[in-house]
């Protein structure tokens, strides 16, 4: 099942249909809420995003806060002249030097080039929503990615999964870290085999007259010596910047004075963050949610780096971490002397973004959004105002012949998920010529009303001979299902057109049986149709929350 290189031309006529999250099942009652029913989780968030009035208080609020406005556009513009980035992105990073500049803030951590489809939707929502603020409320905005370089996990992104040329999914991975303790990703640099990786995605990916300046492009930017944050952060940065979008890597060490109160409030009052986020948590369990953070008493939402990054714990009065005790203000004036030395935890990395980026609004996707739900405590706590939260736009990439497929037959998105036959068989049973299947039905009933009357008929002849007429009952029984079975693999032999586009359809939609914007690199996307690509996903996205689009190329 060869993928056609050539395709539909990206300047046809778009297409797309939208679907109700609601109709699908891996989705959390606490996002369908969040999208059609706010009210009920409001408690836990600072305002509707759907509100227009929401948005003039977030405004005025994140206005009102202090912050270093100069110095973060000058971190970020020293972050952009190392990565060159392009002019508007360049034009954007300093529209943060003045006070009145707003930003719409979504992140990620930096995935093998680029990580996964949810990542563009995540920068591309973004950029629609600053657009939309600066032109609906006169204010700059700036969308902002926050590439999360200092998480540990590099397991989680070190592999990315593309499209064979024969719609098979396919994962490509970098080797295992070899060091002894976890280290911040932004710490592992790229060696000699991101070259042999990146000849395994060239050979793997369909031949396209876009694939030769692509592997170019991700060559450049994921190129041995390398941070694993610094690459993706370019490799975002080029497809994106030119857009506007200001790309910061967390992980600069230059970033961290800006935070170092923050981090000395996590120390002074150790626990209360975890305290506060557990009571959020407990309510959203009561409410019938789910806590997406768990903590322990004794834990901080804080990480020393050493030589690797490390969790800080309670212990007698001390601070322990790792196998070091610590006296508890000297771990505080460490803080305040070299605070590139710590590390926030997820539950305080919202706090130290927001301390730095005039956050009016964050985009989050539907798992994000339930630890979201649980720092508004401690957003109070640590005296930085909540912005927003805004979900993501959502979507599956469909060729034009799926998308007529799925329509032509009516035939729900979500039916494709399972990786069995149930719903093709169901579809191709649909397909029998309806004189067929009633003259089928009727002759079942016909049979099964005169057996049955024969059945209770006999006894007043022979009562022995009933047991006879019912096991003859249940032959022609199953004869008939065997019968009916031989007329629905008659009509699969008779269109296997229709089975070819099931799976066909079912192969992009859910790779491996989970959604293709989790599972598939964006890489794949831009190789079959090029930069134009995100020229129109951008223009057939909606900011709807609640809506997932199917989205023809």
């Amino acid at each position: 099942m060869s993928i056609d290189s050539t395709g539909p031309s990206v300047s046809e006529a778009p297409a797309r249909f939208a679907v109700d999250v609601r109709r699908f099942p891996w989705i959390r009652r606490f996002a369908t809420d969040y999208a059609f029913a706010f009210h009920t989780v409001a408690p836990f968030f600072t305002g509707d995003p759907t509100n227009p009035l929401a948005w003039i208080d977030a405004i005025a609020r994140t206005q009102k806060h202090a912050r270093r406005h100069a110095d973060v556009a000058a971190i970020v513009g020293a972050q952009q002249e190392r990565r060159q980035a392009s002019g508007r992105a360049v034009e954007a990073g300093k529209r943060l030097s003045d006070a009145r500049t707003v930003a719409i803030v979504t992140g990620q951590q930096a995935g093998l080039f680029g990580g996964p489809m949810f990542t563009l939707l995540k920068a591309l929502t973004a950029l629609k929503l600053a657009d939309r603020v600066s032109r609906d409320h006169g204010v700059p905005a700036v969308a902002v990615f926050w590439v999360e370089g200092e998480d540990h996990d590099w397991d989680e992104v070190r592999s990315c999964t593309v499209f064979t040329n024969r719609l098979e999914p396919l994962t490509l991975a970098l080797p295992p870290s070899q060091a002894a303790e976890p280290l911040p990703v932004a710490q592992i640099a790229l060696d000699a085999s991101i070259r042999s990786l990146v000849d395994e995605l060239a050979q793997a990916l369909s031949a396209t007259e876009f694939t030769s300046r692509l592997i170019d492009d991700l060559r450049e930017a994921y190129s041995p010596g390398r941070g694993m944050a610094d690459a993706f952060a370019r490799w975002l940065e080029r497809l994106l910047g030119d857009r506007g979008l200001v790309v910061y890597d967390a992980s600069d060490p230059a970033s961290k004075p800006l935070v170092s109160s923050v981090f000395a409030r996590e120390l002074t009052t150790a626990g209360q963050t975890v305290k506060l986020a557990a009571s959020a948590g407990a309510d959203l369990v009561a409410r019938g949610y789910h806590a997406q953070v768990n903590t322990t008493e004794e834990g901080l939402a804080l990480f020393r780096l050493n030589g690797g990054r490390r969790s800080i714990r309670r212990q007698n009065g001390r601070f322990v971490v790792g196998d070091q005790s610590y006296e508890a203000q000297s771990l505080v004036k460490e803080v305040n002397e070299h605070p590139a030395s710590f590390s926030p935890s997820v539950l305080l990395r919202p706090i130290v973004q927001d301390s730095v980026f005039p956050t009016v609004c964050y985009v989050a996707g539907p798992n994000e959004l339930a630890y979201l739900g649980q720092l508004r405590p401690v957003y109070d706590h640590f005296g930085v105002p909540m912005p927003l939260v805004h979900l993501r736009a959502t979507a599956t990439v469909l060729d034009a012949a799926s998308l007529r497929f799925l329509n032509k037959y009516q035939l729900p998105l979500e039916a494709l998920q399972a990786q069995d036959e149930s719903a093709l068989n169901s579809l191709l049973e649909a397909q029998i010529p309806p004189v067929v299947e009633q003259s089928f039905e009727a002759a079942s009933a016909a049979i099964e009303a005169n057996m049955q009357r024969l059945v209770e008929a006999l006894p007043a002849i022979d009562p022995t001979l009933q047991g006879a007429a019912q096991t003859t009952l249940g032959r022609m029984r199953h004869d008939l299902h065997t019968l009916h079975g031989k007329m629905i693999q008659a009509a699969k032999r008779r269109d296997e057109t229709l089975r070819r586009q099931f799976i066909r359809a079912r192969a992009l939609a859910f790779p491996r049986g989970h959604a293709q914007e989790r599972t598939i690199a964006f890489v794949s996307f831009l190789n079959q149709y090029g930069p134009a690509f995100v020229d129109r996903l951008d223009e057939e996205l909606s900011l709807d929350m609640g809506q997932h689009w199917v989205v023809a190329i």
